[in-house]
């Protein structure tokens, strides 16, 4: 019997159909008549037949015809939303389609992954992590992995039995780390603790982003260090692999212990509760996105709600996008920059080992001169992040840990996010100077008095303004990121009842890195716009074959700056060829 879920009034309604002849405006009708019954006064309504409505999909909000038949309109267990006449959107109705920056992957495109990455808490890349956000694969545990997850549940089960005091499994938490918890209200114990701490604020993060954060707590939880069992482990991979994203507000973690906010909505999700997203489904509550995909809720263990909770995984995974958007920015920058050189008639005598010994013009100004000097460093701090990063998603960090080769717990602190909020601010300095000195190279295209070019890169200045606002755009964003520079890293705040009385603020670190980088990638679009545009006033003179080609790839999305048109969707569409990393391709082999 086909069945559908229907959202009226901020209500998901179960909705089960005998035929599938019968009309959508059918199913709206009964979906209303469920709501009615579930509310004191009806809801307002003496009857189901005065109702007016509309019926739309969940995903992609497509209006339904009501004369259609359900079997030709919709899948089975399909999500729908009723939108009854004259109503206001409700605003606590989340859309199917999360606000959110672009990647490379979008999920209106989605198709379910057929390879998979095996995952053993030891081998995890930052670019592995990145595909795993983009939908590009699944995930399984490799047998090692298995066997060790096995083995640290033994050592949790036996501390159940013999009623050991060991905290987080058989006491409270923080604070309450000293109240002993009965055996039989331990399963209870996890998930108040996972509801408790479901305490975010915020947008909710991307899909891509959701699905960074899902699948590294699945890796940490690979090592065999958190005493989680097999069987709730595989019911996570199991989630993931059918694209089922809870909803996690990017707000509310101070970096120790752990992220605890933001993987305590992860959890919940998991456990049924609050809301969820899938390619399928749209946001809707969590049971049943999961019943949706034939997978059932979370029961919780002892240990097993702050094995799930505690760690520092959302600072790490939006550390990785950021360190992976930062390495592919930096090599565009390189290219940009050369462009920018060409069409300033620069000299490249500044870059050859033996300097200025045959060339007469020595002095270029230092934003093209010392290029490989500001780009060298940008590109050494990613390294070095990128480092510290990839030990990081590779690394145990539960509070307590289980040791099953001495089979004991250990209570210690490598939950606090200390090292990757360091990283992520000495990241968010080191690639914002990229912009910084994009910026200046703008205005040398744009300002006549430093170059042989028109005013702004445009013909009949005046008339027209050509490039002037884009500038103050870039000028914008490089002293915006200025601010967001000054490093999260040097607060702390005392919380817990001074339990917790240093953290680390490391996921306000990984926002406003990721920030940081987005800004470095728009200043750099416009830059390219700008030497593209310089070109048109160069020619019949043309660059080398490389960067004719990077100049072709840019006219193939946006045309010549003629006269004065809308700007921002080119700027848009420059900013999509960095994220995409078009503007490298044929320079270096990009992963």
């Amino acid at each position: 019997m086909p069945r559908y879920t229907v959202h009226v009034r901020g209500e998901w309604l179960a909705v089960p159909c005998l035929s599938s002849t019968n009309t959508v405006e059918w199913l709206g009708k009964e979906a209303v008549r469920r709501y009615m019954k579930n509310k004191p006064d009806n809801g307002g309504f003496a009857s189901v037949e005065e109702v007016k409505f509309y019926i739309r999909r969940c995903k992609g909000l497509g209006l339904l015809d009501l004369d259609d038949t359900v079997g030709d309109a919709l899948e089975d267990n399909e999500f729908v939303e009723v939108v009854i006449e004259g109503d206001i959107m409700s605003p606590d109705f989340i859309p199917s389609q999360p606000e959110g920056v672009h990647l490379t992957f979008r999920y209106s495109k989605y198709r379910e992954p057929e390879q998979y990455i095996s995952l053993d808490g030891n081998s995890l890349t930052t670019e592995d992590l990145v595909n795993l956000g983009k939908g590009l694969y699944k995930i399984k545990l490799t047998p090692e992995a298995e066997a060790k997850v096995k083995q640290s549940r033994e050592v949790i089960e036996r501390i159940v039995k013999e009623q050991t005091v060991v905290y987080g499994i058989t006491t409270g938490f923080g604070k309450f780390a000293r109240t002993v918890i009965p055996n039989s209200k331990l399963r209870e114990l996890q998930v108040n603790l996972v509801r408790s701490h479901s305490a975010g604020v915020g947008k909710p993060l991307t899909p891509e982003r959701s699905r960074m954060l899902l699948a590294l707590r699945i890796n940490v939880l690979a090592k065999g260090y958190s005493g989680i069992s097999l069987e709730t482990l595989e019911q996570v991979i199991e989630a993931f692999n059918a694209s089922c994203l809870p909803y996690i507000p990017e707000k509310g973690t101070v970096g120790a212990s752990g992220d605890l906010a933001p993987l305590s909505h992860l959890a919940l999700g998991l456990i049924g509760e609050g809301k969820m997203w899938s390619p399928k489904s749209g946001w809707a509550d969590a049971k049943y996105v999961l019943e949706a995909h034939g997978l059932k809720p979370i029961t919780l263990k002892p240990k097993e709600g702050l094995a799930l909770i505690n760690g520092t995984q959302m600072i790490t995974s939006l550390g990785c996008e950021a360190v992976e958007r930062a390495a592919a920015i930096a090599r565009q920058a390189d290219i940009i920059a050369a462009l920018t050189l060409e069409v300033l008639k620069g000299t490249t005598r500044a870059f050859d080992t033996e300097s200025h010994r045959f060339c007469d013009r020595v002095q270029d100004a230092y934003t093209m001169r010392c290029c490989p000097q500001v780009h060298g460093v940008v590109n050494d701090t990613i390294a070095f992040v990128k480092d510290i990063m990839t030990t990081e998603i590779n690394s145990a960090t539960d509070n307590p840990m289980v040791f099953a080769e001495r089979a004991e717990t250990i209570s210690g602190g490598n939950f606090h996010g200390e090292y990757p909020a360091k990283a992520l601010d000495y990241l968010a300095i080191g690639v914002h100077e990229l912009a910084a000195i994009s910026e200046r190279r703008i205005e040398r295209l744009c300002n006549p008095s430093l170059s042989e070019l028109p005013a702004f890169l445009v013909t009949e200045g005046g008339l027209n303004s050509g490039f002037m606002i884009a500038h103050c755009t870039a000028a914008a964003l490089v002293s915006e990121n200025k601010a967001l520079c000054h490093p999260s890293s040097v607060d702390s705040l005392s919380t817990s009842a001074a339990t917790e009385d240093h953290v680390s603020m490391g996921g306000w670190a990984a926002r406003k890195a990721l920030r940081v980088i987005e800004h470095v990638e728009q200043v750099l679009a416009i830059e390219l716009l700008a030497a593209c545009q310089g070109i048109e006033f160069l020619r019949p003179l043309r660059t080398t074959t490389p960067l004719e080609k990077v100049y072709d790839l840019v006219r193939s999305v946006v045309r010549p700056w003629m006269k004065d048109r809308f700007m921002a969707p080119d700027i848009e569409a420059a900013h999509r060829l960095l994220v995409e990393q078009k503007a490298s391709v044929g320079f270096w082999h990009v992963h």
